[in-house]
């Protein structure tokens, strides 16, 4: 995703890693708990806010779930070019699989807002467990 300032570029990508978090789940009724790490880098050539997330989380039965809110974890981190932000946090399921994708919304040196897309990811309970 990249945008322009009359300053600069901003430009930043978005990596996950999911963990099925076992010991925290109900592997036979729900819920699954899993855990996903992601990993912000500014690839750009200006520093950027992250000042809101916003999650849409689908289910195995279509169910939509949206939840908004502001920064992650309770941080709303200033990521300068060249630096990666990284953070871990959960989700419960009430199926075995479901995806998440969503937008992460900044704010720039120059008060500029931008949104930065989260590419769609799979929660998926490992097979193995059964």
């Amino acid at each position: 995703d990249k945008q322009m300032s009359d300053t600069g570029v901003y430009r930043f990508e978005v990596r996950v890693r999911t963990h099925f978090l076992s010991e925290q789940s109900d592997v036979e009724y729900g819920p699954y708990v899993f855990a996903y790490s992601i990993e912000i880098e500014n690839q750009g050539d200006l520093p950027a806010q992250l000042m809101t997330r916003h999650w849409v989380i689908t289910d195995a039965t279509d169910t939509v779930q949206e939840v908004k809110g502001e920064g992650v974890v309770g941080e709303q981190p200033v990521i300068k070019p060249g630096e990666k932000f990284e953070y871990t946090s959960g989700c419960p399921l009430p199926t075995p699989v479901g995806t998440m994708k969503g937008t992460y919304t900044f704010v720039g040196p120059d008060g500029d807002s931008f949104d930065v897309e989260i590419p769609e990811f799979v929660l998926s309970m490992p097979r193995t467990l059964h």
